[in-house]
């Protein structure tokens, strides 16, 4: 295996031992992988779950796929995903929050651009934590640009590394069902969340369970699927006394910024402040939609 140690990209062949066995069950399988970072997540014992969905995804498809992240890398369960926006990014992150200092758990990208090409550019810190504490992987050359046919590509490597592929939410026509296809011709096990009947980003993963997917309807549907149980992390830092005012003040069913500032009487600077710090310390979620919500 070659390695270009200035840049800490390694090239992973088919021939060399640490080649995945499982990219084997592809008609196609990549000539060859660029990899940044923990390689050794490659060859987790338990395998790996993919959790996709859609790039438009909704403040709820976010949190619970922030939720099963959180949820699979403190099982030690490595997660899989495109960082892509949305679903993806949600799942990322989930699982960057809680995989720190955990051995054998952390997160996979897989690009359809060059392993050193953050794509989107918006996620180039992303890019850079899942470097650093996790894997990226690309089949394009280094520097390579996003091109026409490059994610459908990059799917159908997410599908066969995963052991389990959880859609989140899809609709019909998306990458995450794209993946779905790929997996199910590869006999992987698949899943999917429920949503509202009438919501355009969950019609996938609706089709999917009317199909026969697994249904998952909490974190531990999800890890039972991947045959682990979940495990408590350390409790967070006691919550200073204006921090567990403000939480109190975030309603079951999540509320806006200046929602929460009203019932707590607070500046909503200062509201915004606290906040940040609760989602630092795994009490709230602060969705893309400004939407702030619990943590399950």
């Amino acid at each position: 295996m070659a390695m270009a140690t200035a840049t800490a990209i390694q090239k992973l062949l088919p021939t060399d031992a640490e080649w995945p066995s499982a990219l084997q069950d592809l008609s196609d399988p990549p000539e060859q992988l660029y990899l940044l970072g923990n390689a050794d997540l490659l060859k987790a014992p338990q395998g790996l779950v993919a959790i996709v969905g859609t790039r438009n995804a909704t403040s709820y498809g976010e949190r619970v796929a922030d939720s099963l992240g959180f949820a699979f890398a403190a099982a030690g369960v490595p997660v899989i995903s495109g960082m892509a926006r949305g679903i993806d990014a949600a799942a990322h992150r989930g699982t960057l929050r809680a995989s720190g200092g955990l051995p054998g758990s952390g997160t996979l990208a897989v690009l359809g651009t060059g392993v050193d090409v953050p794509y989107p550019t918006g996620h180039r810190a992303l890019h850079e934590a899942i470097a650093t504490s996790g894997l990226v992987i690309a089949e394009q050359e280094p520097g390579s640009r996003a091109h026409q046919g490059s994610f459908p590509q990059r799917n159908r490597i997410i599908a066969a590394l995963a052991r389990l592929v959880i859609v989140v939410e899809a609709p019909h026509k998306s990458g995450a069902m794209n993946t779905v296809e790929h997996a199910l011709g590869l006999n992987r096990a698949v899943a999917a969340v429920p949503g509202p009947i009438d919501s355009p980003q969950s019609a996938g993963a609706n089709w999917l369970l009317g199909a026969g997917g697994q249904v998952v309807c909490g974190v531990e549907d999800a890890l039972a699927l991947m045959g682990v149980h979940a495990s408590t992390l350390p409790p967070a830092n006691d919550l200073e006394p204006v921090e567990a005012d403000v939480l109190a003040g975030v309603p079951s069913g999540g509320a806006y910024l200046d929602e929460v500032a009203i019932a707590t009487r607070l500046p909503v600077r200062q509201a915004g402040i606290v906040l940040t710090s609760l989602e630092l310390k795994g009490r709230v979620w602060l969705g893309s939609d400004g939407r702030v919500s619990r943590r399950v």
